[in-house]
C-alpha cells in the first residue's frame, strides 16, 4: 500500500521544520493581538462556488467535491477564507466586536498536478482581519506577514503589490481586457482563451511566453483607478514605505479569486525557482455580503507551508531539532530496571528533561552505544550497588567527567 498521489507523510526526521514554522506562527499572531480559529476541514460545496467564483479553477477543476450519504453536495475545503467568513456570519463573531481578528492553519486540497512544493493534500497558514476598511488594516497584514516571514529566516524574498479598485471599476476593466485580448485570440494560449469571456484578469496571471507578452501591452487598472481606489492604494504604499517594508508595484498581480478588490498582494521567493509565490493575499470587501451577511470590509493573508519549508531548507534557516538530554541506564535486574524507570519517570515530570529509557532490557554497551548515536549529553547508570545505596552514576558524555550522586539530588543537579 502506498500513500494517495499528491499526498506526503510527514516523517518523524522532517517534523522538527513543520513544529518550527508553528511555533513562530503562533509567536507572531499573538503580538499582532490575532487568535486561531479551526474550522472543519468540509464544508457545503456552495460556499465556495459562491464565494471563489464558478468560473474560476479551483471551482472549475480543483475541489474534491463528493454527494454525502444525504444526498448534500460537500466540498474538502480548497482554501479558508470562504469558509472563514461562513464561520464568522455563522456566529456572529463581528456583532460581537467589531473587528474579528482571526488565523488558521491546517490541511487543504486541490486536485492539481503535483509537483515541488504543490500537493493535492497540502498546509496553510493565513490570517483574516474582519471588519476594517481603511489603509491601515491593509499594513496590519502586509506587517503581519512580513515580520512573519522574517521570523522564518527567509531573506531572499519579494513583496508585489497591485489595486483591484472598486467592483465597478474592476467590470469596466475586465470589458477593456476583454476588448484587447479579443483582438489577440489566436495568439492567446487555449486556456486563456477558455478564460477571455468569463475571467479575462486571470489572462493576466499567466505563465505562458505567448500571454505574457500580450500582457505586457494590455490595459492597465491603474490607468483607470477612481478617486477612492487611487487614494485608498497610494496610503497602502504610504505606510509601507513608513515601516520601511520594500514592494513592488505590480500591474499584473490580480490573484486568481473573485472576490478581492483593492489591494491584493503576493510574496516571492527566489529560493523556490520557477514556482516562486510563498503565498499572498488582499482586500475582500463584499464578499460577506455574498453569504447574506452585512456589509464587513476585510483583508487577509495565506502562506502555503510546503512553500515556506522549502525556501527555509534552501537558506538553512530551519534550526537543528534538539536531543534527547539523559540516558537512563540500567543493569539487567528487574530492581535495577525498576529504579531506572522511577528515576527516568521523576527527572520528566519534576523536572522537564527529555529522557530516553532502554526498553528492550540490553546490555550495559549496547545502551551506551545508543546514547552516543542519539547525540545525548548525559547518562545516568544505576547498578545493584547503585540500587542499594539509592545513588547513580552521572557521566558527561562530552567532557567525559563523571560524578556519583544521589538519586534524589539529579533534580539540584540538573537545574
Amino acid at each position: 500500500m502506498q500513500s494517495i498521489r499528491g499526498t506526503k507523510d510527514i516523517l518523524p526526521g522532517e517534523i522538527h521544520g513543520w513544529h518550527t514554522v508553528e511555533d513562530r506562527i503562533r509567536h507572531i499572531t499573538s503580538l499582532y493581538g490575532y487568535r486561531e480559529l479551526r474550522n472543519p476541514i468540509m464544508e457545503y460545496t456552495d460556499v465556495f462556488k459562491r464565494a471563489v467564483g464558478e468560473d474560476t479553477d479551483i471551482v472549475g477543476k480543483e475541489m474534491y467535491s463528493f454527494p454525502d450519504r444525504g444526498g448534500d453536495s460537500i466540498t474538502l475545503r480548497p482554501e479558508a477564507t470562504a469558509a472563514v467568513v461562513r464561520s464568522a456570519i455563522q456566529h456572529n463573531l463581528t456583532a460581537q466586536q467589531q473587528i474579528a481578528r482571526v488565523y488558521y492553519a491546517g490541511p487543504f486540497f486541490r486536485y492539481e498536478r503535483p509537483q515541488k512544493g504543490r500537493q493535492r493534500q497540502f498546509h496553510q497558514f493565513g490570517c483574516e482581519l474582519l471588519g476594517a476598511s481603511g489603509p491601515e488594516a491593509d499594513i496590519e497584514i502586509l506587517a503581519l506577514a512580513h515580520d512573519f516571514l522574517e521570523s522564518l529566516g527567509i531573506k531572499s524574498r519579494e513583496l508585489h503589490i497591485n489595486t483591484l479598485a472598486t467592483p465597478e471599476i474592476r467590470q469596466q476593466f475586465k470589458q477593456e481586457l476583454i476588448s484587447y485580448f479579443s483582438s489577440h485570440l489566436s495568439e492567446l494560449s487555449e486556456d486563456s482563451q477558455s478564460r477571455l469571456q468569463s475571467n479575462p484578469l486571470r489572462i493576466l496571471d499567466s505563465k505562458n511566453p505567448g500571454d505574457k507578452a500580450l500582457s505586457a501591452n494590455a490595459p492597465k487598472m491603474q490607468d483607470m483607478l477612481d478617486a477612492e481606489s487611487k487614494d485608498h492604494f497610494e496610503k497602502v504604499l504610504s505606510l509601507l514605505n513608513a515601516l520601511s517594508i520594500p514592494y513592488t508595484v505590480n500591474p499584473l498581480l490580480v490573484r486568481g479569486l473573485d472576490y478581492y478588490s483593492h489591494t491584493v498582494f503576493e510574496f516571492t521567493s527566489t529560493a523556490l525557482g520557477a514556482q516562486d509565490a510563498l503565498g499572498g493575499g488582499g482586500r475582500y470587501d463584499h464578499l460577506f455580503e455574498h453569504f447574506g451577511g452585512k456589509h464587513t470590509p476585510s483583508i487577509g493573508f495565506a502562506f502555503g507551508m510546503e512553500r515556506l519549508l522549502l525556501a527555509m531548507n534552501a537558506q538553512e534557516s530551519i534550526p537543528e531539532a534538539s536531543n534527547p538530554e539523559m540516558y537512563v541506564i540500567g543493569f539487567e535486574s528487574d530492581e535495577s530496571r525498576k529504579a531506572v524507570i522511577s528515576c527516568a519517570h521523576a527527572l520528566r515530570i519534576r523536572s522537564g528533561k527529555q529522557v530516553i529509557v532502554d526498553v528492550q532490557n540490553r546490555s550495559l554497551k549496547a545502551q551506551m552505544k545508543e546514547a552516543d548515536k542519539l547525540g545525548i549529553g548525559h547518562v545516568i547508570i544505576i547498578g545493584p550497588d547503585e540500587v542499594l545505596n539509592n545513588n547513580c552514576i552521572v557521566k558527561d558524555l562530552s567532557s567525559g567527567m563523571q560524578y556519583t550522586k544521589s538519586i534524589d539530588e539529579l533534580d539540584a543537579f540538573f537545574g
